[in-house]
């Protein structure tokens, strides 16, 4: 059995305590946030909490891929942090460890959450958001009638309200129907009907309410038009209630591994450019967000060294501050690959890069024990801003 030493353990087990708490903290608070915003659709229509746990689980491997990344990053950085208030580094280097024999459980914590972040990416997110669209239509194919109460004007959708006399729960129907429609913010559109009918398509992810025999009253500046219609068909889609989750055409981010490759293969002929380019983003997305795990972990171990004795809430501002420059980065890259100013490799990989040189610097230093005195730089960059007058 191979025995694993002590300080190795421990190490390990702080680490993963504290990046499991930072993860699901975050998650926690996005995934609340997301769902916060199908609130007004959902709450007086019955939904259960298992169903609310349903899209919690289903939308959870979209955002993981990049809290993973980040949550090991934070492991690292405040387990050593720790360390060095306690001075536990300083009694380390004293009884002459080095820090390379304190690699391997940081090295094992972020190969273990590249596994898992590139398992997610490649398979968990199309599982995930087929599900969760599929669930979503479902709620609204079921229940949106329920919402539509008699006498009641109904704003569950942005930009419209909805009112009807009268309403059948179980079939949709409904009688004398009062629509107001401000979605556009040039023109508003009042729509009059006796009757209309509730209808949703689970495929393209939209409710519809059909409308018979009405009017339509459009005003548009100081213009006001009165068209008459049979049939008039309002579509409410669902996908303006998600903050940006497309329900209607399946995005490249939603994909699986298999669709982005087919779709990269040889299925281009029939796209946009602009598509082409976000499949091919995509694809070298999958993979440097993995890497990210790597690479931020170890660029934290010597960030936690160069800042050993700062209180652990400080600590934490400046570990975020960092994975905000990578974040800031990666998004940069992103919108110049979408646009086509530079390609999607490099793009996608630079930060990862940069990072990984950052990391090797800093370990360099800490290695050969250099001193890196940041208050004094702070000092310097505050006197050449003017900021600060010189020492006399």
């Amino acid at each position: 059995m191979i025995r694993v030493p002590l300080l190795q353990r421990e190490l390990f087990r702080e680490m993963l305590l504290i990046s499991g708490i930072c993860l699901g903290g975050f998650l926690c608070l996005i995934l609340l946030g997301r769902l916060l915003q199908l609130r007004d659709l959902f709450m007086a229509q019955g939904v259960t909490f298992f169903d609310l746990v349903k899209l919690f689980v289903y939308l959870s491997p979209f955002f993981l891929i990049l809290l993973i990344p980040v949550s090991c990053m934070l492991g690292l950085f405040l387990t050593f942090l720790r360390m060095g208030a306690d001075r536990e580094l300083i009694s380390l280097r004293a009884g002459g460890i080095s820090i390379w024999p304190l690699l391997s459980a940081p090295m094992l914590l972020c190969l273990l959450g590249s596994a898992l972040t590139l398992w997610i990416s490649l398979s968990g997110i199309s599982w995930g958001m087929d599900n969760f669209r599929q669930t979503v239509v479902d709620m609204a194919r079921h229940k949106t009638s329920v919402n539509v109460q008699p006498g009641v004007f109904n704003t569950s959708f942005p930009g419209l309200t909805v009112y009807a006399r009268q309403a059948d729960p179980g079939s949709g129907a409904l009688l004398d129907v009062f629509v107001l429609d401000t979605s556009r913010s040039n023109t508003s559109a009042t729509i009059v009907a006796p009757k209309g009918q509730i209808d949703s398509d689970a495929d393209r992810g939209q409710v519809f309410v059909l409308l018979e025999n009405g009017h339509v009253y459009r005003k548009q500046g100081e213009e006001l038009s009165v068209i008459s219609f049979d049939r008039y068909v309002l579509s409410l889609d669902m996908s303006r209630l998600l903050g940006g989750l497309e329900l209607k055409d399946k995005a490249p981010k939603e994909m699986s591994w298999q669709a982005l490759r087919e779709l990269a293969a040889g299925a281009f002929a029939t796209e946009d450019l602009n598509f082409q380019r976000r499949v091919q983003i995509e694809l070298h997305k999958r993979f440097s967000l993995p890497a990210a795990c790597v690479v931020l972990g170890f660029f934290a171990l010597p960030l936690a060294f160069f800042f050993q004795g700062m209180k652990r809430q400080f600590g934490l501002l400046v570990c975020l501050g960092a994975f905000f420059l990578y974040y800031v980065l990666l998004s940069a890259g992103m919108s110049l690959a979408e646009s086509g100013v530079v390609s999607p490799g490099p793009a996608l990989w630079l930060p990862n890069g940069l990072f990984l040189l950052a990391s090797a610097a800093g370990m360099w230093v800490v290695a050969g024990e250099r001193e890196v005195n940041f208050r004094s730089f702070g000092d310097w960059v505050l006197r050449r801003a003017g900021l600060r007058k010189a020492d006399t």
